[in-house]
Parts: structure tokens; C-alpha cells; sequence
């Protein structure tokens, strides 16, 4: 039997494609709602899966489509996003014959799609492993940014995660190491090449232009929603990232930033020395900022497509503190009101200081001059 699927995320159609075809199904592709409609005439399939929110042509037209120009009662199932109870209830009055909202299992999508096609389905088989992999609603890139980091990269969590989560694009930048983390990164890599990608960086340039240029690769792939980014030591494990993205998806926040604070349930381990330091540098952060945040440089950050270009375009001048840049080119552009508003410092539930940290104490202490350099620069 033939599926046609019509989404704009290559990442989730490449997903539910590898899934349908494991199925047994015949699978065709298509990338927009013209397209789809094309696919619908020349592949004539048993069955329909469509996005609702894609740009130009949307899921619905692609529906209207269907059952009124083209007079078919071919069972359609919309995989979507889409909350709205008006989209979801013209969506039947149109015909559509399920609807199923991200994210969502690719095992509850195989049972859906028995369930309609009926006698003529062939039945999905419900492995643990095809249960827990996720169709996420948004897709996510996320870069991770690497120095010399061959010892410590877990490269079985960053597949795992990748297997799982459907619809993250997980970026490593090698920001020329001089052990074997390249290697590394390419083995991670095979057999994942549909999301994990490397960036490689010749000279090593310090972290805040390895993250600067892994953002502006990862934006030019115009199916990524948001951007973020991750340290390769994983001190912030996946399920506190995937958190910060979800209180993004249901906000008006541009940046959503992770926060080491000590609270009660969390996991928050430093060394005494560095959490001295630590609250020294954030008081003088704060009070360069003009704005109230407490631990402006956890690296765990999601951020808006939107204001990449704003932000990222322009070298940091620091190589540790262009997380303080980065929230004082947000002051600057959008106004400290604004600011403050569209910036969200979400606590981790865990955070665990990594043995081999590149950072010093030495040049803990390089901070403060840094800093002033910073309020020189943008005040």
C-alpha cells in the first residue's frame, strides 16, 4: 500500500519515512503543499498524511484539495502542531479522517494508520525502542561546540537522543582541536548523518566564535524553528534542553537561557572555589546588564530563529562572556524593557560541574577585565 506524507520539515518527513517504509509501506515525500498536490496525481496513494502549518500552500488547502477539485475519498490523516479548535474542527468538516497532534510516537502514527486502511494495513509492530522515538512538534538545531574534547564527548547520549527526538539537528563544532575529537565526531556521526552534522573550524578561535559560526550554519536550514546550544560535557543533560525548548513553544520568549541556581529538588554541584567565583562575576554581570538575571553564562540556551542575525552576525569581542553579549545586543536592540521580557532564565533541575573544564581559574580572575571591556563596548 502507497502513503503520500506532506510536510515542510525534512527532518520529521525523513523520520516517519524511515518508520512507514520498515512498515512495508510504499512512501513518497513531498516538502510543501504544491508539491503534495503534484505527488497526490502522479503517485495516487491509499492514504494522505499532512502538516497543517506550512508556508504558501497549507494542509488544508492540500485537504480542500483532495475532496473538492480532485473528488476523492482517499482516507487523510493530519499530523499536526496545531492547537487551534477552529483548524482541527474545519478540518473535518473538509473530511479529514484523523487528526494527530505533535509530538507524537511514530508507533501511535502506525497504529493510526492501521486503523483506517483497516484489513489492508500491515500491523506495526510495537517495539519499546519505536515507542519512545518522538515526532517533535518544532524542529531544533543545536550546536556543540567542541575543544579537544576526544575523553570526554559521550557520543552513545548524543546518539541516543538524536534516535529519539525527532526533529533535532544536533551540530558539532570542532573548533580546531589538536587530539582525535574530529575522529570522534565522524564516527558519532555514521550512521546518524540525518542529525548530526560537523562543522569543522581549521584554528581554534575559543567558545564563543565556535557557537557564533555553528548558529549561522545551522540558520541557513530554514526547517529549524529554533536554535540553541549545548556544552559537550553535558553538565546540563538532554532532558533539561528539551524543557527550555518547551517553555520557548508556549511563550513569547525570544531566548529561554538554563539556570544553575540552588533550589530544592534540583541537582547543582560546583566546586566551593568556582561558586564563589561564580556569585562574584554574576553580581558585576548584573549590575553591567541593568537587568536582573542571576546566571547569564549556563551553557544551555534556546533562542527564536528570529533574532540570530541581530545577535550573531557581528564577531563577539570576549572568547568566554559572549553570553553577556549576547543579552547586552538584546538590551541594545530591543530596549531594556523589551529585553527583560523576552529573556526567560529557566532553573536546571541538574547541572553537574565536569572534570577537564577549559575554563581556569586563572582565567576566572581575566573575567573581570573582560567584563569592563564589554561595558565599555556596549554602553
Amino acid at each position: 500500500m502507497k502513503i503520500l506524507a506532506i510536510d515542510d520539515q525534512q527532518l520529521i518527513l525523513m523520520s516517519l519515512k524511515k518508520r512507514l517504509v520498515e512498515l512495508g509501506y510504499a512512501v513518497m515525500t513531498a516538502d510543501s503543499g504544491e508539491n503534495g498536490k503534484k505527488q497526490f496525481n502522479s503517485f495516487k496513494p491509499d492514504l494522505v498524511i499532512v502538516d497543517i502549518n506550512m508556508p504558501g500552500t497549507s494542509g488544508l488547502e492540500v485537504v480542500k484539495y483532495i475532496r473538492t477539485e480532485r473528488q476523492s475519498a482517499i482516507p487523510i490523516l493530519v499530523m499536526s502542531g496545531n492547537t487551534n479548535e477552529d483548524v482541527i474542527m474545519e478540518g473535518f468538516d473538509l473530511g479529514i479522517d484523523d487528526y494527530m497532534k505533535k509530538p507524537v510516537s511514530l508507533n501511535e502514527v502506525a497504529a493510526r494508520i492501521n486503523r483506517i486502511l483497516g484489513k489492508g494495513a500491515i500491523k506495526a509492530t510495537n517495539t519499546a525502542d519505536s515507542k519512545s522515538r518522538m515526532l517533535q512538534e518544532y524542529c531544533v538545531g543545536v550546536v556543540i561546540p567542541c575543544y579537544n574534547e576526544a575523553e570526554r564527548l559521550s557520543g552513545v547520549d548524543f546518539k541516543d537522543f538524536a534516535h529519539k527526538n525527532l526533529g533535532y539537528q544536533l551540530c558539532f563544532v570542532n573548533d580546531g582541536s589538536t587530539d582525535n575529537t574530529l575522529e570522534v565526531l565522524q564516527e558519532m556521526r555514521k550512521g546518524n548523518e540525518d542529525t548530526i552534522s560537523i562543522y569543522n573550524c581549521e584554528k581554534n578561535g575559543g567558545k564563543a566564535e565556535a557557537v557564533r559560526q555553528g548558529v549561522l550554519h545551522l540558520v541557513k536550514d530554514t526547517q529549524l524553528d529554533y536554535i540553541g546550544y549545548l556544552d559537550a560535557d553535558l553538565s546540563t543533560d538532554f532532558r533539561d534542553f528539551d524543557d527550555l525548548v518547551k517553555t520557548l513553544q508556549g511563550s513569547e520568549f525570544k531566548i529561554v537561557s538554563g539556570s544553575r541556581m540552588s533550589r530544592m529538588g534540583a541537582n547543582i554541584t560546583k566546586e566551593s572555589a568556582r561558586k564563589i567565583i561564580s556569585k562574584t562575576i554574576n553580581l558585576i554581570i548584573r549590575n553591567i546588564l541593568g537587568m536582573p538575571f542571576n546566571d547569564t553564562q549556563c551553557g544551555a540556551k534556546i533562542m527564536h530563529r528570529d533574532i540570530i542575525e541581530n545577535m550573531f552576525t557581528k564577531k563577539f569581542i570576549t572568547k568566554w562572556l559572549f553570553d553577556v553579549e549576547i543579552f547586552m545586543r538584546m538590551r541594545k536592540f530591543y530596549g531594556k524593557e523589551k529585553a527583560q521580557a523576552y529573556i526567560c532564565e529557566q532553573p536546571l533541575k541538574r547541572w553537574i560541574h565536569a572534570d577537564g573544564s577549559k575554563l581556569s581559574m586563572k582565567d576566572s580572575v581575566k573575567i573581570v577585565g573582560q567584563l569592563a571591556q564589554i561595558a565599555l563596548h556596549y554602553n
